[in-house]
């Protein structure tokens, strides 16, 4: 495969690697975009990533600025770029709340393209079939209507209105319920869930999928946790989005083909992919090619 040459992505923040589980000052080695790198998190919090050589012993503090990428640390990750971001990463302002907890749920690695998987993150219809008596159970099989729009302000799509039923909805739910959905993807790679939260109906838990692209049809997912949960610990609220993303996974590895098709007419949609439909649409428009098939001209 050859790397990456697509502007829009190369010029974007991706994560690399979950900042509690790199202890300060150990080097990673990583990929991004089909390209090595090593990155570390330096006593201070702050992370130094550069482009791995072969036989390199240096320490972060011994890399030159000359040789560094792009890094800064949000929402407990590395994240960096191969190009010029933008000052400034995506808002998710529940991560700034005290009483949240904040956990990286497991980075897993999937032979997918990030696309086909932001695709499977914003499905709904799958929940009964593929989590059966966790987020879905026969016969509450219908997707109902949602409202989904792609925002030009914003720079992301939002679907709202999103409703189903789910036996148990996370480790603090103690009954089946109906649970309110909303979706965001705020950059081609990312997408943020607000769902109902159990313990406080004024409020959402929040769920993110960061998808870092090892090369075109193979990533590593990075799931945060943001979530209000006081009675559970760690293991059991990460064991309980690691199930879930566990059955997720043979669905996405089995995808055919493994690229997204951006032309309407490559996949025949239903009324329920309504999301999909959107995302595949704002993906064209930004002239996304890297983990894609592009529309035909």
């Amino acid at each position: 495969m050859t790397k990456c040459s697509d502007p829009v992505i190369l010029n974007l923040w991706h994560p690399v690697g979950a900042i509690a589980e790199a202890a300060p000052g150990v080097i990673q080695e990583t990929v991004l975009l089909e390209e090595r790198l090593s990155f570390a998190v330096e006593a201070n919090g702050e992370p130094v990533v550069w482009r791995s050589r072969p036989d390199d012993l240096r320490w972060a503090d011994q890399v030159p600025s000359v040789d560094r990428l792009p890094a800064r640390s949000a929402y407990g990750y590395v994240w960096t770029s191969l190009g010029s971001p933008p000052a400034d990463l995506f808002p998710i302002p529940e991560y700034g709340e005290p009483d949240r907890r904040k956990l990286n749920a497991a980075t897993f690695g999937v032979n997918v393209s990030a696309p086909r998987a932001i695709e499977n993150f914003l499905d709904m219809g799958h929940f009964p079939y593929v989590h059966t008596d966790i987020l879905g159970v026969e016969p509450h099989t219908e997707v109902k209507e949602y409202d989904v729009e792609i925002s030009v302000d914003r720079d992301e799509i939002l679907a709202t209105r999103c409703r189903f039923f789910q036996p148990m909805a996370s480790t603090a739910s103690d009954g089946g319920a109906d649970v309110d959905y909303v979706y965001r993807v705020p950059h081609p790679y990312c997408s943020v869930l607000y769902k109902s939260s159990p313990v406080d109906e004024a409020r959402r838990d929040v769920i993110a999928i960061f998808l870092q692209p090892v090369d075109q049809e193979h990533v590593r997912a990075h799931m945060l946790l943001c979530v209000l949960d006081e009675d559970n610990e760690d293991k059991v609220i990460k064991r309980f989005q690691q199930t879930i993303f566990g059955q997720d996974k043979p669905i996405l590895e089995n995808q055919v083909p493994k690229r997204l098709p951006l032309d309407p007419r490559a996949e025949t949609p239903i009324r329920a992919d309504k999301s999909a439909i959107a995302y595949r649409r704002w993906l064209s428009q930004k002239g996304v090619t890297y983990g894609v098939i592009p529309a035909a001209a």
